[in-house]
C-alpha cells in the first residue's frame, strides 16, 4: 500500500497479558468500528506492512486484538507498541455531505472571510466539546501564530473546499 493510500485508523498503545495481544486505540466512531475494516497495516519506517489479526476483543472501555505470527508479551513490545494502524482508502466509505476526514484537513489553508491568511492546519485534537483545528502561521500568512480553532461548522467553519485546498473561516485574528 502506498503512503498516499494510507488512512490511519488508529494506534497499538500498549501490551495486554502474555500472549502477545496488545490495546488498540481506535481513531473511529464508534471505536469497535475498526474492526470492519481489514486487512490492517502497520507503519514500519515509511513503509505499510500488512498484518492479520488473529483475534479481536472489546476489553473494559478499550479494545484488545491478537496479530498473527505475534505470541508472547516480549515480542509485542518491541515489535507492535506505538505503530500506527492504516487502512487503504477505497476501504473506507466516502464522507457524506458536510462530513471531512481528518486527513483531508490537515494541510489546508485557512482563510478569513476577507481573504486574510492564517497559515495551515497542521493537526486536529479531539476535545469533551467539539474538535480543535491547530492552525499554524507560516510564511504566506498574516503572522507565524499558531491559533486552535474550534470545528463549528456554519459559525468557525464558514467553507471547507477540498479542490481549491483552502477552507474559510469566520474567526478574530487577534484571538
Amino acid at each position: 500500500m502506498s503512503p498516499d493510500d494510507a488512512l490511519v485508523v488508529g494506534r497499538i498503545t500498549a501490551v495486554h497479558g502474555i500472549k502477545g495481544w496488545v490495546k488498540v486505540y481506535s481513531f473511529t466512531d464508534p471505536m469497535e468500528n475498526i474492526f470492519d475494516y481489514q486487512p490492517w497495516y502497520l507503519r514500519q519506517g515509511d513503509a505499510w506492512v500488512p498484518m492479520k489479526l488473529s483475534g479481536k476483543r472489546r476489553q473494559g472501555k478499550g479494545l484488545v486484538i491478537g496479530l498473527d505470527g505475534v505470541e508472547d508479551r516480549d515480542q509485542a513490545q518491541r515489535e507492535l507498541v506505538g505503530r500506527e494502524i492504516a487502512v487503504s482508502r477505497d476501504q473506507v466509505p466516502e464522507a457524506g455531505e458536510g462530513e471531512f476526514f481528518w486527513r483531508d484537513l490537515i494541510g489546508l489553508r485557512v482563510k478569513l472571510e476577507d481573504g486574510r491568511d492564517l497559515g495551515r492546519v497542521d493537526k486536529l485534537l479531539e476535545t469533551g466539546a467539539n474538535d480543535v483545528l491547530v492552525v499554524r502561521g507560516d510564511a504566506d500568512s498574516i503572522d507565524q501564530r499558531e491559533r486552535l480553532l474550534p470545528w463549528v461548522p456554519d459559525q468557525v467553519i464558514v467553507n471547507v473546499d477540498l479542490d481549491a485546498g483552502e477552507m474559510r473561516v469566520d474567526w478574530d485574528p487577534d484571538f
